[in-house]
């Protein structure tokens, strides 16, 4: 089977930080029927384990035990159930591109499940906590800001819906004092197939002016760090993340004139309490 990579378009401006990676990838799993082998040789030479200390590797969804959760199942053994599909292709690249945060999204899924008194993910209600947890894991991007003014007028704008100010009157920070990093793996899926109305659950985050001085490489991993982190509380994600139509940033789409940023059916009003 061909790897699913191969119907990725690493040039679209949203995979820029993913692009060495990703490519890298593609041409080792061409060479290979098997292209779990590819993502496992990268795994072990970046020295990615879970938050148990387990090497995580990549393996065939029958791997997963009957009646055991996913989250569960990678908690206690660090092997990720991987599907032949291009879903699993792009958790395995999260998992490579930000393994602390993907390692502290997997303590905090299955202590929910622990606390529940269950390992097969069958549980109900499955708690805030959980729930915010997977919608970060499918769905996320990350805007970063400057700790100033502008960037707080940013921030405030977007949690307002208020999108002329984001994308027109302050698009010029994007690619500079701004930036935007895709993190859901389900959100990265749909954006092989880009439509207009895309929207990410988006978590804002301050940074230094120190960090726009560092290298992309050193930037991937500072906000796999500060994230993790913040993730160390098992309800930081609660109430944070606030919805981004991903095609509205400047560069990330044709056509953004002012009709564009008008589509109420994409740049929704907020609604009133």
């Amino acid at each position: 089977m061909p790897t699913p990579a191969a119907l990725i378009d690493w040039s679209q401006p949203w995979l820029k930080p993913f692009r060495i990676l990703g490519r890298r990838l593609s041409t080792a799993a061409s060479v290979s029927d098997n292209w779990r082998l590819a993502l496992n040789a990268l795994a072990q030479e970046r020295g990615i384990r879970n938050y148990q200390g387990l090497p995580i590797s990549f393996v065939a969804q029958a791997e997963l035990p009957p009646a055991t959760a996913y989250e569960a199942f990678i908690g206690s053994s660090g092997k990720v159930p991987t599907r032949d599909n291009l879903h699993d292709f792009l958790n395995a690249l999260i998992w490579l591109s930000f393994p602390a945060i993907k390692a502290r999204l997997n303590a905090l899924q299955a202590a929910e499940l622990a606390k529940a008194g269950t390992v097969s993910g069958a549980s109900q209600p499955r708690g805030a906590a959980r729930d915010a947890a997977t919608i970060f894991d499918e769905n996320a991007a990350l805007l970063l800001v400057p700790d100033n003014a502008a960037g707080l007028a940013l921030s405030a704008a977007l949690r307002q819906h208020q999108w002329q100010q984001v994308f027109v009157d302050q698009g010029h920070m994007f690619g500079g004092e701004a930036e935007i990093w895709l993190f859901g793996h389900a959100l990265l899926e749909k954006l092989v197939q880009p439509y207009k109305a895309i929207t990410a659950h988006t978590l804002v985050l301050g940074v230094p002016e120190s960090y726009f001085a560092l290298t992309d490489e050193a930037r991937r991993g500072w906000i796999d760090q500060r994230i993790a982190a913040e993730l160390a509380q098992p309800d930081a994600l609660i109430g944070r993340l606030t919805p981004l139509p991903v095609l509205g940033v400047p560069g990330w789409s044709g056509g953004q004139d002012q009709a564009f940023y008008a589509d109420v059916a994409v740049f929704r009003p907020k609604r009133g309490k």
